[in-house]
């Protein structure tokens, strides 16, 4: 639900695969990005943010290597971490990292890379998971952005 005064813009989000390590159906988690977009959207934030002003999002699927370039570049982390967004629209999500996770965690790929899409989403609307509280929060949202757009499938 939109609160008034906040006007989100149309964006048009796209899925590139920009890395050749892991297969990934490009065309189905473009798909699922286009539905999760405006449920993302209708959460109120009672403020524009980066989510309601965009025109373009880019979800890059990118290697570990690339991943871990970008950390240190940004973050001045060491290593590859699954996702970074920027607030210009821009979300990269390590395809290596999820393939990773989603075994560690018994998801499947598909599963592990929709949810980070929404996660990338979700920063650029405000969301983050410095403490605990934001963090649940996040989680919340997550969980149930996720479940309404397999539901729109």
């Amino acid at each position: 639900m939109r609160r008034a005064g906040v006007r989100a813009t149309r964006a048009k989000i796209t899925v590139c695969n920009l890395q050749r390590i892991v297969p990934v159906n490009v065309v189905a988690l473009d798909q699922f990005a286009t539905r999760a977009l405006p449920l993302c959207l209708r959460i109120g934030k009672g403020k524009p943010t980066d989510l309601t002003k965009l025109r373009e999002i880019c979800v890059l699927l990118v290697s570990d290597r690339r991943m871990a370039s970008l950390h240190r570049q940004f973050l001045h982390e060491a290593g590859p971490t699954d996702v970074l967004t920027f607030q210009h629209g821009e979300i990269f999500i390590s395809a290596e990292t999820a393939r990773r996770h989603a075994r560690r965690f018994g998801n499947s790929l598909a599963q592990e890379l929709r949810l980070y899409v929404v996660h990338g989403l979700l920063h650029l609307h405000r969301f983050d998971h410095r403490n605990e509280i934001e963090a649940g929060k996040m989680e919340t949202m997550q969980a149930r952005i996720l479940r309404r757009a397999v539901r729109l499938n």
